[in-house]
């Protein structure tokens, strides 16, 4: 599915509307894997969001959305919900002002130990759980995966190989269209289709192979760049306008707090549209604050330990680093 914000033609008057990263893949696998549908794909990059306002108005169709927010697509749903379209809501992300309709069922939950995938196992009683640690793993929600592989009997081997799995299909998602991907997300959905277990997607899936030495190519260029620190405890890393920056950037975030788990990090790209584009971590060992501070400027939003901002003016970017030093800083900012 282009990444552009052109409306969908429907295929049918389902519609399964989520995010093309990990997470939002393996929760949409799982849950039509359990609950097989017919529905026309509506997706696109990590950072397209707000994908609800694509949808036609289709009075009776059914819409299942995942990891994708309801603050963000609120007033398309409500716009969708007051035509007679009725939502299964899946998502982890700050939902905003509550919303309570008839034709709207939520499964959201904003802990920091939980993603979409995991909402999805819960609904299906553990049904398709390899998948849900996959998508926990691409999340960077790594303890929370081990945590369900060992409900599986998962060898250390196997939950290798699924983490693998996870990283590269989240990886595979990031950038600014879908130009910038190794794969398109519509493309990488089609693929897992025909594969209940993980495992053997990753045997018979050359494509990951793909995913992988581009990431390695990409994270090389990035480790290049040297950070500033506007105070300890908070490390913040502008990268170049590259087709390699506009897709290392989320995972750059999520690296560098695995390597640095007592720091904030904060790495700001270019979006091609004359300002940037921010990812932010928490600290491993306090894993709050992230979407309170980008939530404070247009476009941001997230969850406690990790969130973004789709388009941080040039002017702000200042003001935005002073926040971040606040928020995270062990002595106070001391300015980009």
């Amino acid at each position: 599915m282009p990444s552009s914000g052109a409306r969908v033609q429907p295929d049918s008057t389902d519609f399964d509307v989520f995010n093309g990263d990990a997470d939002g893949l393996c929760a949409l696998h799982q849950l039509r894997l359990a609950e097989p549908r017919d529905a026309t794909l509506v997706t696109g990059c990590k950072r397209d969001i707000a994908l609800v306002e694509r949808l036609p108005l289709v009075p009776g169709a059914r819409v299942t959305v995942l990891d994708l927010s309801l603050a963000r697509n609120r007033d398309a749903v409500l716009q969708r919900l007051a035509c007679g379209m009725v939502f299964t809501y899946f998502d982890h992300h700050a939902p905003g002002a509550p919303l309570d309709h008839a034709g709207l069922t939520r499964h959201i939950d904003t802990a920091a130990d939980v993603c979409t995938s995991v909402l999805v196992d819960r609904h299906l009683q553990g049904a398709h759980r390899r998948w849900a640690v996959v998508g926990a793993f691409g999340d960077n929600l790594a303890a929370t995966a081990l945590q369900l592989g060992a409900t599986l009997g998962l060898t250390p081997a196997q939950l290798a190989r699924l983490r693998e799995l996870g990283e590269n299909l989240n990886y595979n998602a990031y950038g600014d269209q879908q130009a910038d991907l190794f794969i398109p997300t519509v493309d990488v959905y089609r693929r897992m289709q025909a594969y209940a277990d993980p495992l053997q997607f990753i045997d018979a899936e050359p494509v990951l192979q793909t995913i992988r030495e581009g990431y390695q190519s990409d994270l090389a260029h990035a480790r290049r760049v040297l950070p500033q620190q506007p105070c300890s405890g908070a490390m913040v890393w502008r990268l170049p306008d590259a087709r390699w920056s506009r897709r290392i950037r989320g995972v750059l975030a999520n690296t560098l707090v695995q390597d640095h788990p007592d720091q904030a990090h904060a790495v700001i790209a270019s979006d091609g549209k004359g300002g940037h584009v921010v990812s932010v971590r928490a600290p491993r060992a306090r894993p709050g604050g992230a979407a309170e501070l980008c939530m404070a400027f247009p476009g941001g939003g997230g969850r406690s330990g990790a969130a973004g901002i789709d388009h941080l003016p040039e002017d702000q970017v200042e003001g935005f680093v002073r926040a971040f030093g606040r928020a995270f800083g062990h002595e106070g900012a001391s300015g980009a």
